[in-house]
């Protein structure tokens, strides 16, 4: 389905012909091109659509934040003045040749490519939409990495993995929490965690 991921993409493949896939995080009309900032777990990569293309250019102009799409084509060096230095792709973008909706979506409850602040109850209510923040995708990752090492290193020295119960806060939802006092923070308590994914890395 796709050749490379959007933010593995750099100088290196100047002029391959690649596939990519991801959701839209922006797209920007700038007088008849097209410009769109597709997304995946490894980063974000510029497409570029340029009128020649009718077909694929028609497509781009019907797509809207977070639709997920497929891209092919050429790998090509940005214009000097256009490099974006902020990002690990900012020197090439992607001269694009075939556009695919492999899904589309409603516009998101709140922004996720600027992020901005957004009460918790609102995202945790949207969780799957907030899981796609960067901001929240290099937290979970980081937490992956974090904990597969610490696993690796036991399981090397022979310890066994032995699943206990988790402490956490309570959360805003219906169901109801098993409520622990705490005995060195009078007053306070601890809740066994109901939203299992609020700590998974989905």
């Amino acid at each position: 389905m796709r050749s490379h991921y959007c933010g593995e993409i750099t100088s290196k493949n100047l002029n391959e012909e690649i596939t990519i896939c991801g959701w839209i995080h922006k797209r920007r009309d700038h007088g008849g091109v097209i410009f769109l900032d597709v997304r995946d777990i490894k980063g974000i990569c510029q497409a570029v659509i340029n009128p020649d293309n009718a077909e694929s250019f028609a497509i781009a102009e019907s797509l809207r934040n977070e639709y997920v799409v497929q891209i092919t084509g050429l790998v090509k060096a940005r214009l000097e003045g256009t490099i974006n230095k902020n990002m690990t792709t900012g020197e090439v973008e992607l001269e694009s040749k075939d556009i695919k909706i492999l899904s589309k979506a409603e516009t998101p409850v709140f922004p996720l490519d600027d992020y901005q602040e957004v009460n918790e109850d609102v995202r945790l209510k949207n969780r799957v939409l907030d899981l796609r923040r960067p901001e929240m995708n290099h937290r979970i990752v980081t937490r992956s990495k974090i904990t597969s090492m610490i696993r690796n290193y036991l399981d090397d020295n022979d310890f066994n993995e032995i699943e206990t119960p988790i402490l956490t806060r309570a959360t805003p939802e219906g169901a109801r929490d098993y409520i622990l006092p705490s005995r060195v923070q009078s007053g306070n308590f601890f809740a066994l965690p109901q939203s299992p994914q609020l700590l998974s890395n989905c």
